[in-house]
């Protein structure tokens, strides 16, 4: 079976080489300390930052498809996601689609209608993951996707990643939290002096 994402020497000045294979509807978890390069990793995936070495998503090289196809097919949903607009539903093209997800996250739909500022973290961060799902990737990359959470909303997280994933979406999660990784990682890593040790 060709690997939804697999990564050749992938690398940065300050990290790597990783290589890596994801199977269609695998989870690898990296865990590992602060500033071990954990993130880093994401964002050379998701073409965020420069670097060597190919990475290839159903066998196709990055290098031959536009960024922006790219990152809408290899989604990096950020631990810290970024808000452009003051306004919750001007994130989000497809109300309606966002509203019903939004719900299944249990986040109320009227926060789609308020102002950002009014969020909590916790509901930034699952509106975040709402608005990397809608793009229907076929990979997933997660930066902490649940920090921010109480353990409800870590459960109603973790439901929705695993339909995915059971749709066959790829993803890797990079997360501190070892038990997560547990349930969720069919392979899984730890960043050490920057370079993926399996765990």
């Amino acid at each position: 079976m060709t690997p939804r994402l697999r990564l050749a020497g992938l690398r940065s000045a300050i990290a790597g080489p990783f290589d890596l294979a994801v199977a269609p509807g695998e989870c690898v978890a990296v865990t590992g300390p602060s500033g071990s390069g954990k993130s880093l990793l994401l964002r050379l995936i998701a073409d965020l930052d420069p670097g060597k070495g190919e990475a290839y998503l159903d066998g196709m090289p990055r290098a031959s498809v536009p960024a922006p196809a790219w990152r809408r097919r290899v989604a990096y949903a950020a631990a810290e996601p970024g808000w452009w607009d003051e306004r919750v539903a001007a994130h989000f093209p497809d109300l309606a689609a966002a509203k019903a997800l939004a719900g299944t996250l249990g986040l109320a739909p009227a926060l789609l209608d308020g102002p950002v500022l009014r969020l909590s973290t916790g509901e930034r961060q699952r509106l975040a993951l709402v608005r990397t799902l809608l793009m229907d990737p076929a990979v997933l990359l997660l930066d902490e996707p649940t920090a921010a959470l109480d353990a409800a909303s870590v459960g109603l997280a973790e439901t929705v990643i695993r339909e995915r994933l059971a749709a066959g979406v790829a993803a890797v999660l990079v997360t501190h939290d070892t038990a997560l990784a547990a349930r969720l990682g069919q392979a899984r890593f730890t960043m050490r002096e920057r370079r993926l040790v399996p765990a």
